[in-house]
């Protein structure tokens, strides 16, 4: 992208490598439009191209004495213009990348620890109501519920009828329902799939 050159251009730039300022706001009020506008061609932001307007501006001062070794100015702002806007798209690009994947962590990692907090906080109330339970119903609800045993080994282990193993089952499984009714309202769907299988 050229722009038209001021014509006293060279004069103008060998006073701003002598640090003369009116000669700088000179080339500043002529090019600062197209560094923005050629700016915002690449970065696609009004902000990043008004950063870039700045930096451009500021960088062209602060090496003022390198203007005497350059020969085409226009093509040594374009080359300036183009570089430091795609620097800065690449670090827009890399932000947002890294707050994207901080943000799936973070998403992930929150899930993750609200799910543990709730299985505890159920675990917690489903080992209370265990604890309240008559001895046999206890032990009929360890052996089938959590080991697994059908009616007729736990009945064989505890020597006594399946149907009896049954009926403590009924009862302890009652218990602990009214138990999780009493304590966790909030989790009626978590509580089904517990016992409604």
């Amino acid at each position: 992208m050229v722009h038209k050159l001021l014509e006293n251009e060279t004069e103008l730039l060998a006073q701003i490598a002598e640090g003369d300022q009116r000669a700088f706001t000179a080339i500043f009020k002529h090019y600062q439009r197209f560094i923005f506008s050629f700016s915002k061609r690449i970065t696609a932001s009004d902000e990043s191209a008004g950063e870039v307007v700045q930096d451009i501006f500021l960088k062209i001062w602060l090496n003022r004495e390198e203007l005497r070794e350059v020969k085409n100015f226009g093509g040594y702002l374009n080359r300036l213009v183009r570089n430091h806007s795609l620097n800065i798209v690449r670090q827009q690009l890399q932000l947002a990348k890294t707050v994207s994947e901080f943000t799936r962590a973070y998403d992930e990692s929150d899930e993750s620890t609200i799910l543990q907090l709730e299985y505890n906080e159920v675990n917690s109330i489903l080992n209370e109501a265990i604890e309240a339970l008559s001895p046999q119903q206890r032990l009929v609800y360890q052996l089938c519920h959590q080991q697994g045993l059908k009616y007729e080994e736990a009945a064989a282990e505890m020597n006594i009828s399946p149907q009896t193993v049954n009926a403590y089952m009924k009862a302890a499984l009652m218990k602990i329902r009214m138990h999780f009714k009493k304590h966790a309202v909030v989790y009626p769907l978590f509580i089904l799939s517990l016992f409604n299988k």
